[in-house]
């Protein structure tokens, strides 16, 4: 009976964890909601600014170029200053970036604003889910892992309505609101965050031994629970299990230093965890994900819908159907595990995929108005997003987030969050080009195929992690069995 409310006590999420996981995930919703005004900011800033295809697809692909620069820049900056600071310092970028596209007066400055806030994004995607994987156990740690994708939706959906809400002021003033009123909540957030504790992980790095013991006490349900996640946590950092100390001095580098060197030369294990990491948030947008985001407004337009206000309130359904999809998907991650909904997810995202691609290549064709082509295009844009965000959109942060080993996660993960940013900005900078090139539905039939890809990759690639320790993770990447194993081979939690 004892062992069973163990367990029960384990699996149930705690308070304390889930509120900080909120509050570090606030900073994804300032950069969804960026991501998400854009697309219809875009549409006012071009006719106010006379600018070119050419100059919209700069203005919106380069945040994500500088998004690349910025995840690097955060993996080493959160090991030196530690995971909050690196938060609020994130918050502090998005605040400078956002006050310069509402100041707007011409496009220079409009795009410095965007480079700026691209930098806070890269911040931002690194360190939320890092941040939330650190403070959660094994039983909780998907759905605390994924809020911070929740919180992005939350913020696209926003960003979508205040797109209709502005739109409506005027041409001068509504896009600048559109884009500055982002400013206020990074100056909230940066204050909110220094009521969090820092992480207990980065703390035992830093041999703060008392503090990281103090914070596991207020993030784990039951002191045995703490406890057994400290001990791991020590042997993971190199520091004797029996050591009792309030502060102890590591024999090593405790700020990320030399861990470029063994990411660049990976054991075995290392190397598969990077193939994994590199390859998952590759895919997520290798599918036209970024396609449909930021350029449904004009998809839509292609299919039919040609008032400006129909098509922002036809992208704010595209928000709904993000948000709640991948709040169903955060219920499910620890539940029906990682690989299952990752497959459901990505063979629903081939087969719309194939649809979109067919029903706009119909519109295209026609010399009148199909109707029927029409709805089933808008149709299977939301069915793509649906199935999207409930599997390939969280697990890409959860996972990721997860299966690197202690000292190299937020190098680790800021390499992925590197790939993901170039990614989006290939396919941001690109999409245009490539539908004038081969129509857009021919664009969408070319993301269908390299969906067929990323689901033989994630077959052969990805293997499960719900609900595994540190340990057991690293011995299904081909790493050695962690000295903290019980006798009985089996796992603590995780590390």
């Amino acid at each position: 009976m004892e062992g069973e409310a163990s367990g029960e006590s384990h699996n149930k999420i705690n308070k304390y964890a889930l509120a900080c996981s909120v509050v570090a995930s606030v900073i994804s919703i300032i950069f969804g909601y960026d991501t998400g005004v854009m697309s219809g900011a875009m549409l006012f800033i071009k006719d106010e600014m006379k600018i070119s295809e050419f100059q919209v697809e700069v203005l919106a692909g380069i945040l994500n170029i500088c998004a690349l620069v910025g995840s690097l820049m955060a993996g080493r900056t959160s090991d030196q200053i530690g995971r909050r600071y690196t938060i609020i310092l994130a918050s502090i970028i998005f605040m400078i970036g956002a006050t310069l596209m509402g100041y707007g007066p011409n496009y220079a400055i409009l795009l410095v604003g965007r480079c700026i806030t691209g930098i806070g994004v890269g911040f931002a995607l690194m360190i939320a889910p890092v941040y939330s994987a650190e403070i959660s156990s094994s039983a909780t740690r998907g759905f605390l892992t994924s809020l911070p994708e929740l919180c992005i939706a939350l913020g696209i959906l926003t960003g979508y309505v205040s797109n209709y809400c502005f739109g409506k002021i005027g041409v001068k003033i509504g896009w600048r609101l559109m884009l500055g009123v982002a400013a206020i909540p990074s100056l909230a957030l940066a204050c909110g965050v220094l009521a969090m504790p820092e992480s207990p992980r980065w703390l035992v790095l830093q041999g703060r031994l008392k503090d990281a013991r103090e914070v596991l006490s207020k993030v784990s349900n039951t002191e045995e629970e703490a406890e057994l996640r400290f001990r791991d946590i020590k042997l993971a950092a190199g520091i004797a299990e029996d050591c009792h100390q309030d502060v102890v001095k590591l024999n090593r580098n405790t700020h990320g230093e030399g861990v470029w060197r063994e990411l660049l030369k990976p054991t075995p294990a290392v190397r598969r965890i990077l193939v994994a990491a590199i390859g998952i948030h590759f895919f997520e947008h290798a599918v036209g994900i970024e396609a449909i985001m930021l350029y449904s407004p004009r998809i839509f337009k292609k299919a039919g819908i040609m008032a400006k206000d129909k098509l922002l309130l036809a992208t704010v359904g595209v928000g709904i159907v993000k948000t709640l999809f991948i709040l169903v998907a955060t219920f499910f991650l620890d539940k029906i595990g990682r690989r299952r909904l990752l497959f459901i997810s990505t063979i629903g995202v081939t087969i719309s995929l194939t649809v979109i691609g067919f029903s706009l290549t119909m519109v295209e064709k026609s010399k009148g108005n199909l109707l029927w082509a029409l709805i089933l295009s808008i149709i299977s844009v939301y069915v793509f997003v649906a199935f999207f965000n409930s599997g390939i959109a969280p697990i890409t942060w959860v996972y990721s987030a997860e299966i690197f080993p202690l000292k190299l996660r937020a190098q680790g993960m800021s390499i992925g969050v590197a790939v993901n940013r170039l990614t989006n900005a290939a396919i941001s900078l690109s999409f245009i080009s490539i539908y004038e090139a081969i129509t857009i539905g021919g664009t969408f039939f070319m993301f269908a195929g390299i969906s067929v890809i990323a689901l033989i990759f994630f077959y052969f690639c990805l293997p499960e992690t719900k609900g595994k320790s540190l340990e057991e993770i690293e011995m299904l990447f081909g790493g050695n069995p962690h000295p903290s194993s019980n006798e009985d081979g089996r796992a603590r939690n995780d590390v």
